[in-house]
């Protein structure tokens, strides 16, 4: 049995695996925020719920924001920021009592929807996460490129590339850069933006349903948004040139995006065509997680 972990902002998922692929059990709790110990207490609480609904012992893969140091074995570049410079990975391992295996939760999406997701046999796969974060994972060949410095795919800790008048020098970004493309494109950075503009306070679902009604503030915010999207996958299409791009994280979840954003990027990007295709995961907000268990 495989079990994969995704740890992600607002909730920690946890999926046991079958020798096929075949879900044996599912379960979420609530990250415990700006808690590192809760959090490792929370992941050990999962896995084993997991084992005693299963009857089962699994190996187990962890999908996590930001990355374990090749050069100090601390956790470096995560959004849950009270994760960064903890020894993560061995402090979980000594909490389940075995090894444990980890990759970037956008690595973990990337991974899973390039086996047998959205993006299944295609040559180079970039994975997006649009959520809490916005995080980026490079599949080529059906291998993750982490990279030399562990930081493979991490785009949204680039500029939001060719910004507009209103847009220099952006935002601030935990990392203590401004402007950086997670600024933009999250969940929380959404909500800012439509705050911003429309002094109301409303999620992106809220948002979307106001657009369908015909909110001219909520389809201008929208349409605000698929620009900056449009932008950076062209800059991501500009450099690493992928067959598909699939998306995943809540903001995955607005349909619109897969249509009007293609229709947008073509004028950044530098071809006479853009053939790479922009879709969903598949499997949704439980991608991350199965690319988790597949670390085994």
């Amino acid at each position: 049995m495989r079990i994969g972990i995704d740890l992600g902002g607002t909730k920690i998922e946890a999926l046991a695996l079958g020798d096929h692929g075949e879900s044996l059990h599912r379960e979420r709790l609530p990250t415990p925020r700006h808690d590192y110990e809760g959090t490792l207490a929370a992941i050990g609480e999962l896995v084993r719920r997991c084992e005693s609904a299963t009857g089962r012992t699994g190996t187990v893969g962890v999908g996590m924001p930001g990355a374990i140091s090749p050069a100090t074995g601390l956790v470096k570049n995560a959004n849950s920021t009270w994760l960064n410079r903890q020894p993560f990975a061995e402090d979980l391992q000594r909490v389940l009592g075995r090894q444990v295996r980890f990759a970037n939760d956008a690595n973990c999406l990337a991974l899973s929807e390039a086996t047998d997701g959205a993006a299944a046999g295609a040559p180079v796969v970039f994975g997006v996460i649009l959520g809490t974060g916005v995080g980026g994972g490079l599949v080529v060949n059906g291998n993750a490129v982490i990279g030399a410095n562990a930081v493979g795919g991490e785009w949204g800790h680039n500029m939001l590339p060719w910004p507009e008048d209103d847009e220099y020098p952006g935002p601030a970004c935990y990392c203590g850069l401004t402007g950086c493309i997670e600024t933009w494109l999250s969940g929380p950075a959404f909500a800012r933006d439509f705050l911003h503009h429309a002094g109301r306070e409303a999620t992106a679902a809220q948002v979307l349903t106001m657009a369908e009604g015909g909110d001219a503030e909520a389809e201008a915010a929208w349409r605000r948004y698929e620009r900056r999207l449009a932008r950076a996958l062209a800059s991501l299409i500009n450099i690493v040139d992928p067959d598909v791009i699939v998306a995943g994280g809540g903001l995955s979840n607005v349909g619109r995006l897969f249509t009007n954003v293609p229709a947008l990027w073509e004028q950044w990007v530098f071809s006479d065509r853009v053939d790479t295709r922009f879709v969903p995961a598949m499997y949704g907000d439980s991608s991350g997680v199965r690319g988790a268990a597949w670390l085994w």
